[in-house]
């Protein structure tokens, strides 16, 4: 009868360790993935004020055309 509990102990403190080893990657690859997507974000919200800026310079070109007509 000890030898069945020792051998129930042993296979759920292995399904523990396997548990919290599962956790502990999932946890890791999240915040990798997070890392990425906020340096993702950085990039696009450059490119976004790239654009705006253009936009900006754009319409004044353009309206100091329409001025001029």
């Amino acid at each position: 009868m000890d030898k069945n509990i020792g051998e129930q102990l042993n296979k759920a403190y292995e399904a523990y360790r396997q548990a919290c080893m599962d956790r502990d990657h999932a946890v890791k690859e999240l915040q990798q993935k997070t890392e990425s997507y906020m340096q993702q974000i950085c990039e696009q919200q450059e490119k976004i004020e790239l654009q705006n800026s253009i936009i900006a310079k754009l319409k004044s070109q353009l309206a100091a055309l329409n001025a001029n007509r």
